[in-house]
């Protein structure tokens, strides 16, 4: 049977985008799709995460999208399909409170869908969705110049905004000014906040750009006993994937919240 084989449903090149934001996003360390990738999941779901993975970056996967892209499941059947891969760990919704825009000063919901090719746990989520992405959870040959935590965050900028996309070469140059910011203020998210608020349209030169940032937006010195974290405001919130309700990823378990869990 068709439903049997994991990739047996390819979506069309012609699959419509989603708004800005609003589409399918990559998760790093998701190595290479195999036959049994979505072998633990059921015959429904499998079905779907097959399609899924194989649409581009910002491809639409909203459940009225995908019911009419592929010929075996309706929109119901989608929906439900899609909340057991948020229960699996491959999927998340999520809305973040952008940075003031420089051209109004004024801030706004932004929102994203994160696809992972590999079943990730609550945890994983919560720290990736804060801005920190978390080491492979795969064994890996031992490194003798493993990267620093600067050059990692200049690597991750990419994910949260492809105008800030670094080659390796571009984190290198630039991994001794971030280190300098990371050393005054080491939260990540105020980090990536900095980098990537306020984005103009284009960004013609994303290392030219980000190493402007690092040195303008550079924090001050300042002496203190330990490092106190910001008080959180919320500004990344996880939706639930069935309802769309918002909450903090810990009230989320799963990606959705607890009267969907039930009704599930």
């Amino acid at each position: 049977m068709a439903t049997e084989n994991t990739i047996s449903a390819l979506p069309s090149p012609a699959h419509p985008l989603a708004n800005p934001g609003y589409g399918k996003r990559g998760t790093p360390d998701q190595g290479p799709l195999r036959r049994d990738s979505f072998a633990h999941l059921p015959l429904r779901a499998r079905y779907l995460a097959g399609f899924i993975d194989a649409l581009p970056e910002q491809g639409a996967i909203d459940a009225k999208t995908l019911a009419k892209a592929q010929p075996l499941y309706g929109q119901a059947a989608v929906r439900s399909a899609l909340n057991e891969l948020s229960a699996a760990g491959h999927l998340r919704r999520v809305r973040r409170l952008s940075e003031p825009g420089a051209e109004n000063g004024t801030t706004r919901w932004v929102f994203h869908t994160y696809w992972s090719r590999v079943a990730r746990e609550d945890d994983w989520w919560a720290r990736f969705l804060d801005g920190d992405v978390p080491e492979p959870e795969h064994d890996e040959p031992e490194q003798p110049n493993p990267r620093s935590v600067a050059y990692r965050r200049l690597a991750q900028l990419g994910l949260r905004d492809p105008r800030l996309t670094l080659s390796a070469a571009d984190c290198a140059t630039l991994e001794a000014a971030a280190a300098e910011w990371i050393a005054r203020e080491p939260d990540p998210q105020l980090f990536t906040q900095a980098m990537t608020g306020g984005l103009p349209a284009t960004v013609h030169s994303p290392r030219a750009f980000v190493a402007v940032r690092l040195r303008d937006k550079l924090p001050p010195q300042r002496a203190r006993a330990a490092h106190v974290p910001v008080p959180s405001t919320h500004r990344t919130l996880v939706e639930c994937t069935d309802c769309g309700r918002p909450g903090r990823p810990e009230a989320l378990p799963g990606g959705l919240c607890r009267p969907c869990r039930g009704a599930g």
